[in-house]
């Protein structure tokens, strides 16, 4: 039997290795190509040990950019898609723990309809309801500007419905004992439910932090000006612009340089974000 969980034991282990160079090693080629000269790439054998243009070539798409491609430097970019990435995250928080917070504890008419409503909206995704959006921000005159690049984007029906679950597991008799101090609702959502909800607050923000961060399509469609280019407009931009051939170790620099946020995001959060996905009892 000992015998057999050793065997268990070690074929598992040997699968999440494999798992984990399946998922590292394509990162591990891009950091490596982001290290080479331009060159390299025309010999058709990508090296697998670092080169010595590292520190020019993330100079050069953090300071320059690539102009024939139509990409300003990364630096720019990087700021755009982190301001868009924050206002979606914070703005779909604050909006769906407000409304969750009317859902569970207000008494109104077509209270369950309303949120019934806001779930069904789950199958509209962005690329369904584009077009009229895109007409709203366009009257509005949201064009090249962060609101335009980031309200359209803010309501949640995955994290109301997320937040009106946990709201629904918070004992009735905190809110009887709250009424009992004389606390109004907005001091019981501020004082109890807030701190209560910290660790799902952090996981929804990981989750829409990266969302919001990776939307390509909608800043493509409202954003001319390359003053309001997200780094993933500026990668594929990037790949596909200009007569030349793709330069894909100021590419694969650039790539490197957007994984970053998102990935420092994930590990300063790691543990609230864990303990809200998992956590059961408050």
């Amino acid at each position: 039997m000992v015998e057999n969980d050793r065997w268990g034991t070690l074929l598992a282990h040997v699968i999440l290795i494999l798992g984990v160079f399946v998922v590292v090693f394509p990162v591990y080629v891009a950091i490596i190509a982001s290290t080479q000269e331009s060159g390299t790439f025309l010999r058709g054998v990508m090296p697998l040990l670092p080169g010595s243009y590292g520190w020019e070539n993330y100079r050069t798409v953090i300071l320059e950019g690539r102009s024939n491609a139509g990409a300003p430097p990364i630096g720019l970019m990087l700021w755009n898609s982190f301001v868009m990435a924050m206002m979606i995250a914070v703005g779909k928080i604050a909006i769906s723990l407000l409304s969750a917070f009317a859902i569970v504890y207000f008494r109104f008419p077509f209270r369950m309809f309303f949120f019934w409503i806001i779930f069904v909206t789950l199958m509209l995704p962005v690329e369904v309801r584009i077009v009229p959006t895109f007409q709203v921000v366009a009257s509005l005159g949201m064009l090249n500007t962060y609101a335009g690049l980031s309200i359209p984007l803010i309501a949640s029906a995955t994290a109301t419905f997320l937040f009106r679950q946990f709201f629904m597991t918070v004992p009735e008799e905190m809110l009887e004992a709250a009424r009992v101090d004389g606390a109004g609702p907005m001091k019981f959502f501020k004082d109890i439910l807030l701190p209560l909800s910290i660790t799902n607050i952090a996981a929804m923000f990981v989750i829409m932090f990266i969302y919001g961060w990776n939307q390509y399509l909608w800043p493509l469609l409202i954003t001319t000006d390359d003053g309001y280019y997200t780094i993933v407009m500026g990668i594929q931009r990037m790949v596909t612009g200009g007569d030349s051939e793709p330069l894909w170790h100021l590419i694969m620099a650039t790539v490197v340089m957007a994984a970053l946020p998102p990935i420092l995001v994930i590990l300063f959060m790691q543990r609230l974000f864990v303990k809200g996905l998992t956590e059961t009892e408050k």
